[in-house]
């Protein structure tokens, strides 16, 4: 019996560690694919502020199409922004049968709302705006770091990533109770994007926050950021799902968002940010910062920091123009600063009043010559097209600076060495080690960090021998079964405790003996949807992993060893897989260890290839480029129509044409925009945009 006991025990925990193995390796292919899918937004963006910093518009009207590509947010007034998001206009027809708001808001408001939406209704679009009108005014009077005390309530409940999940929201809820007087909450960041309720949350975030300002704070995550919601889909969704009010309340989200908070203090002790921080985080700078003109942290800083310069020179008398040494032509010159007349007596003080008017109207005047703004355009000047003049005041930063700070709290992850060094696998942001954090910590009297920004199979993890905390909220965020959502509740002694729990429908209807096997059936689910994608990726690159296998294969058998398999193919995709010990879901045992590469290829395309019979190099290039095409898509769609205009495509491809020296007439590209426009409608939408691509491809 003693013996059998071991027997069981044994092959239990092989099974349990076999188990655990597998749910580790499904997490590092999510995981490795979801930080690739970054890289690959940020490069896409990098092109794009390359092509804007080396093109130079020939007419006002190129130079509006390239502000509005990376700057429209930022373009607008307050006045235009209000008359353009006007919802007293809107009338709310009878049929309706939503939820309503009048402001102030009440806490029946909220109660009414959280209703409506577990019942799957949609708030008007008038109440969206004017909710969404009411939380800016609120937003903008809060300073960059909000502070929070647990003296005023019992305790303070820190929650982390959402992305759009609104069942974990209503389980936090539900769990830990509504937001009131005695129970404060601190949303931190990425409240949208990949899920598909990401407006529900903002709209129950928001009204929690106009009713309890005291007891709810949010801060802003990386995913508040309207070029990376370009690619995750809550542009797309937004769009989808107001197509007549659509565009305007994703402009004026788009506007409240580079007004959330940047961080958060608990009791001066806990700092709560969103990424992490860096060797060089300041958060003095970060309290000063005019954190609204980074409407998108993600958009081209280059071109604006070297205007900053250029215009601050000019401010101070200083020109740098001048020829470059090696021949090339000299950029355009800047309009000559005035020198003014030589100051008359004080004596005659009608006569000096007057100079100083003149002197005064003059560098005005050459102000908005500086920045192309004609006299009838009674717009002031902002931060995202010249450097205001109570700027050189304050602090000497520049823009640069600024943009990363907040790039490095958005973005940034801990590692267990020491040091600071970039963060190469998400692509923005940096690696902060221990030692980064205790200076932190001592320099700011901290206790520790929480931070979000990574999802956890746990929902939570401590490093840093525990002064770093990570706190993620989204439940099954890759796959349902894949992780547990958490919170965090710090009382005065700010000893965190750790609620988990994970928002699974599926796990509700179960019988006790299916709930018996349901971890294994789950892992099997998470394991099966993981490698799934992973082959995906591995059939997107089918050309550069053919180029890579051929370069083992000196002899041309068409075989190579496992081993060779193992480094050709993380060559190419460069995801840290442990390929080795994923070789068996992925690769057919061979008896002799080696591989018929070729065939392996070839299974790749068949379990790829769509029901269109499209032949397989071209799938594979669309397999791999369609979120970038879609992304592309979207830039050039300013107006969030689903549709590019032919004068969008015209602009977009004199900046393409521009930067790859092609020589193209107006009516060049009008009959290449003509020939995309295949039914004919005057505008291009997006699986035209595709079919263009392809078609292309496959004449090559």
């Amino acid at each position: 019996a003693f013996k059998a006991a071991v027997l069981i025990q044994q092959w239990y925990r092989r099974y349990v560690a076999r188990l655990e193995m597998r749910r580790r390796c499904t997490w590092r292919i999510f995981q490795s694919i979801e930080y690739a899918c970054e890289q690959d937004q940020i490069k896409l963006h990098n092109f794009f502020s390359y092509l804007i910093d080396h093109f130079t518009p020939s007419s006002s009207k190129e130079r509006d199409f390239i502000s509005r590509m990376f700057v429209s947010g930022e373009s607008f007034k307050e006045a235009e922004l209000e008359k353009y998001c006007d919802y007293e206009s809107m009338e709310v027809p009878d049929s309706y049968t939503g939820p309503r708001l009048s402001f102030p808001l009440l806490p029946d408001h909220a109660t009414a709302l959280l209703e409506a939406f577990k019942q799957k209704q949609q708030l008007h679009a008038r109440y969206v705006l004017n909710l969404l009108h009411e939380t800016r005014k609120h937003l903008k009077q809060l300073p960059n770091i909000s502070h929070v005390s647990t003296c005023y309530s019992e305790e303070v409940t820190v929650c982390g990533d959402l992305h759009g999940q609104l069942d974990d929201l209503f389980l936090i809820f539900y769990k830990n109770g509504l937001p009131s007087p005695s129970k404060s909450y601190v949303f931190n960041g990425d409240f949208v994007d990949r899920g598909k309720q990401s407006l529900e949350i903002l709209i129950v975030l928001f009204t929690f926050l106009l009713i309890y300002p005291k007891e709810v704070h949010l801060n802003r995550g990386n995913h508040e950021d309207h070029m990376v919601n370009l690619r995750y889909g809550f542009c797309a969704g937004l769009i989808t799902m107001s197509r007549v009010h659509g565009k305007k309340i994703l402009k004026m989200i788009q506007n409240v968002f580079c007004w959330l908070p940047l961080a958060t203090l608990i009791d001066q002790k806990v700092l709560i940010i969103h990424g992490g921080i860096s060797d060089t985080t300041d958060l003095d700078m970060l309290e000063k910062i005019h954190r609204n003109k980074f409407i998108s942290v993600l958009r081209g800083k280059k071109r604006k920091e070297s205007n900053r310069n250029v215009e601050v020179q000019e401010i101070n008398g200083e020109s740098k123009v001048e020829a470059d040494p090696a021949g090339n032509e000299a950029a355009p010159s800047l309009p000559p600063q005035p020198q003014p007349d030589q100051a008359p007596s004080m004596a005659n003080r009608l006569e000096f009043s007057r100079w100083v008017r003149q002197t005064v109207q003059e560098q005005i005047e050459w102000c908005r010559r500086l920045v192309d703004i004609s006299e009838s355009e009674e717009e002031e000047l902002t931060c995202s097209s010249v450097v205001s003049l109570t700027d050189l005041d304050g602090p000497c930063w520049t823009r640069q600076e600024e943009w990363k700070q907040i790039l490095d709290i958005l973005w940034s992850d801990p590692m267990p060495q020491e040091g600071c060094r970039v963060n190469t696998v998400r692509g923005g942001g940096c690696y902060f080690g221990p030692d980064v954090t205790g200076k932190i910590l001592e320099k700011y009297n901290l206790q520790f960090l929480i931070r979000s920004h990574e999802c956890k199979q746990e929902g939570y993890e401590f490093c840093h021998n525990r002064k770093v905390l990570t706190i993620f909220s989204a439940s099954n965020y890759y796959e349902i079964g894949s992780n547990r959502g958490a919170y965090v509740k710090l009382g005065p002694d700010l000893i965190p405790h750790f609620v988990q729990y994970q928002a699974n429908k599926m796990a509700h209807t179960l019988t006790m003996t299916q709930r018996q096997g349901f971890p294994v059936a789950l892992i099997s689910r998470v394991e099966e949807s993981a490698f799934r994608a992973l082959r995906e990726k591995l059939f997107a690159h089918t050309s550069a992993l053919t180029s890579a296998l051929k370069a083992y294969d000196k002899d041309n058998t068409g075989r190579i060893t496992l081993s060779n398999w193992a480094t050709a193919v993380e060559s190419v995709l460069h995801l840290g897989l442990p390929w080795r010990m994923l070789r068996p879901q992925l690769v057919r045992s061979t008896a002799d260890g080696m591989l018929e590469y070729k065939s392996w290829l070839d299974d790749l395309a068949v379990e790829q290839r769509s029901q269109e019979h499209v032949q397989s190099s071209l799938l594979e290039v669309i397999y791999r480029n369609r979120s970038n095409l879609e992304t592309i898509f979207r830039i050039i769609d300013r107006d969030h129509s689903g549709l590019i205009s032919f004068e969008e495509f015209h602009q977009t491809w004199k900046l393409f044409s521009s930067h790859m020296n092609i020589e193209l007439t107006d009516d060049g590209i009008n009959d290449l925009v003509r020939s995309i426009d295949f039914n004919k409608d005057g505008n291009i939408d997006f699986n035209e945009f595709l079919e263009a691509f392809r078609l292309v491809k496959q004449s090559q």
